[in-house]
């Protein structure tokens, strides 16, 4: 794929002492909430291993827009309190799709 890819989001968590397990059930329990939305094309957790207690989750979304419009709705204002707990800090960053390539091991 090349060109205007869909929209990703990339949230950097860093996650209190102790809690990194609660977080997970709890991200996992709650995820629905995101991968239900008619826009929203998957998202995957991921658990840093250079970085204690630090986390990451990739979102892509059909678009900005549909994007957003989740961003500020009640569903996301509810799914972020109940993940709040777990984080001491965290950052998003946004970004285009611009090319996709399928690795050799992806038919395993």
């Amino acid at each position: 794929m090349a060109g205007d890819g869909h929209f990703r989001v990339l949230l950097r968590m860093n996650i209190h002492p102790g809690m990194e397990r609660e977080f997970e059930e709890t991200w996992h329990r709650v995820g629905a909430v995101i991968t239900g939305h008619p826009a929203n094309l998957g998202q995957w957790l991921s658990r840093s291993q250079d970085e204690e207690g630090v986390y990451y989750v990739m979102s892509d979304w059909v678009d900005e827009a549909r994007f957003r419009e989740f961003e500020h709705s009640d569903e996301h204002l509810q799914h972020r309190t109940r993940l709040h707990p777990y984080r001491s800090s965290g950052s998003m960053v946004t970004m285009r799709v611009r090319y996709a390539m399928v690795g050799a091991g992806a038919d395993r």
